[in-house]
């Protein structure tokens, strides 16, 4: 997570000039400067109100949204009513969604039982390992209604030796795997740094290990430098060819304390300039979203993640 906030001269003066939340590039900019990904956003990271999200999105000329909650509630959770609601916005605001963000295997492992006054941020989903099957069931649903391929699930909550808790893991990922392929659906594995697949390193293991076209990964280079791995190009190099998206966010040291935290992309220790140069090398062609987790000092979520984001448009048009 960088040192230093490097973002302020990329549209300064035009965050100065317009309404915060309107700003965009003009269609004539927009089509001059082709982004070289199929970039989005995770929704919630903007706003939880789900319509503004879009808004966003749209102003910003991005085509992919990420869905995680909505007007706070998980996915999953959601009505049919609500659903309908959801699909008719992304419709109407012209945006496809990138994957189902679930939280499939975002719980303990029945082996492997909580902590006492263990605390995990769940996104508004607290599920366990006997929801699997219905959760898989219903994320197939929502990633078919939504028209995507791609559902996003983790590895369960880590453990102090995430090695022990490997082979049951790989397991039951490969069994989820099997399910996904009746689905029609993948399954993309995300590198979370609270879950047992963390790095790089343990995400191409578990990926190549289980060697499924219904099992591909989500590469995340913060989660991993948050485990002390160097994203690219050592946790790259170990993913490389395995995932079908990514996540984007960037992390930095605290200089009052030393502990890393979240930071705007491009203002910290991770270098996306040489990630996403060695992508276009290897011809990547699969979705990529901001997850902001970088908030400004007053918090405001929607202007977090536009500074984030006008980071990561210079980067990428840096690099093409």
């Amino acid at each position: 997570m960088g040192e230093t906030l490097t973002r302020r001269d990329f549209l300064g003066a035009a965050l100065l000039a317009a309404p915060a939340w309107e700003l965009a590039l003009s269609p004539a900019e927009a089509a001059s400067h082709p982004l070289p990904f199929k970039l989005g956003v995770i929704t919630d990271e903007i706003s939880e109100d789900f319509d503004r999200a879009l808004d966003f999105l749209t102003a910003q000329s991005l085509g992919y949204c990420e869905v995680r909650e909505m007007w706070d509630k998980n996915i999953m959770n959601l009505s049919p009513q609500e659903l309908a609601r959801a699909k008719h916005a992304i419709e109407k605001h012209h945006l496809r969604v990138s994957d189902i963000a679930s939280p499939l295997f975002k719980y303990n492992l029945p082996e492997m039982p909580a902590q006492q006054n263990e605390k995990r941020d769940t996104f508004r989903a607290t599920f366990t390992d006997q929801d699997t099957e219905d959760l898989l069931r219903r994320a197939s649903e929502l990633a078919h209604f939504f028209d995507t391929q791609l559902i996003r699930i983790f590895s369960y909550s880590r453990v102090d030796e995430p090695e022990k808790a490997y082979p049951h893991v790989r397991d039951r990922l490969a069994k989820a795997a099997d399910v996904a392929a009746k689905n029609r659906v993948v399954l993309v594995l995300e590198n979370e740094h609270t879950c047992n697949v963390g790095t790089g390193k343990e995400l191409g293991r578990l990926v190549k290990e289980i060697n499924s076209p219904h099992l591909r990964g989500l590469w995340d280079p913060g989660n991993a430098t948050v485990l002390g791995e160097v994203p690219y190009p050592d946790g790259y190099r170990a993913v490389r060819g395995v995932f079908a998206h990514m996540h984007v966010k960037d992390v930095k040291k605290d200089p009052a304390t030393g502990k890393l935290i979240w930071a705007p992309v491009g203002g910290g220790m991770i270098d996306y300039r040489g990630q996403f140069k060695a992508l276009r090398h290897d011809e990547y062609n699969g979705t990529m979203s901001l997850e902001t987790h970088y908030r400004r000092p007053d918090g405001n979520k929607l202007e977090s993640t536009r500074e984030s984001l006008a980071g990561l448009v210079k980067i990428l048009h840096d690099v093409a």
